[in-house]
């Protein structure tokens, strides 16, 4: 497991159906090592706090896997990498692989994995065109974020390394199935409600969906 590619972008105001929009979803590879914080990496920033960034979504990684799905889909885009608005184009880690709560360490940083990416608006500012949210969504491939639990530096090329597995057993694919094509699942809701990695808002959502929310 290895970052392919480490990608940052600042804010920048884009005109989107007659109104202005700042984003940051524009990301550019870079070819150095850039320190990690709490927050989000050297050169990067978030444009809107109360959707994006946090602790719980300091750094979003997306495998260079599903570039090859995505080429196909949509033959006439231009996929560099960090299109998807990663930080962390990454190499060996899938969405049915990775556990809420995987803690990795990358270079000298630390990170544990949170949750699945949700795309907005923005997502389809970036490839001009708005139906890419639902296609991304239903296609599973959505990327994770990580929070810092350890600052450090990352670059490209550095592996990934496992040092700690999650309890639970509870996969980002899971998240993505219940939100998606699995809502009913009683079992897989509870145990997402039980995790102490996953973000209140998520297992408050999950929550409403169990039949007997008390046992």
């Amino acid at each position: 497991m290895r970052v392919v590619s480490l990608n940052v972008g600042l804010p920048r105001e884009i005109e989107w159906h007659g109104r202005t929009v700042r984003t940051s979803i524009f990301k550019t590879p870079v070819d150095r090592r850039l320190r990690v914080t709490t927050l989000n990496l050297e050169g990067d920033q978030q444009s809107d706090l109360s959707v994006h960034g946090g602790v719980a979504k300091a750094v979003y990684a997306y495998p260079s896997e599903h570039y090859e799905y995505w080429r196909r889909e949509l033959p006439q885009a231009d996929l560099p990498w960090g299109v998807f608005g990663e930080n962390l184009t990454t190499e060996g880690l899938l969405e049915e692989d990775v556990g809420i709560g995987d803690r990795l360490r990358v270079g000298s940083a630390e990170f544990v994995v949170t949750q699945p990416r949700m795309p907005c608006f923005k997502l389809g500012i970036r490839f001009g065109r708005p139906d890419i949210l639902k296609r991304f969504l239903h296609s599973g491939r959505t990327g994770f974020y990580f929070a810092v639990v350890l600052e450090g530096e990352v670059g490209a090329g550095d592996s990934i390394e496992l040092i700690a597995p999650a309890d639970g057993g509870l996969t980002v694919a899971d998240v993505v199935n219940l939100y998606t094509v699995d809502a009913e699942n009683q079992a897989l809701l509870r145990r997402a409600t039980q995790s102490s990695t996953l973000p209140e808002s998520w297992r408050d959502y999950f929550r409403k969906r169990l039949w007997d929310p008390d046992v």
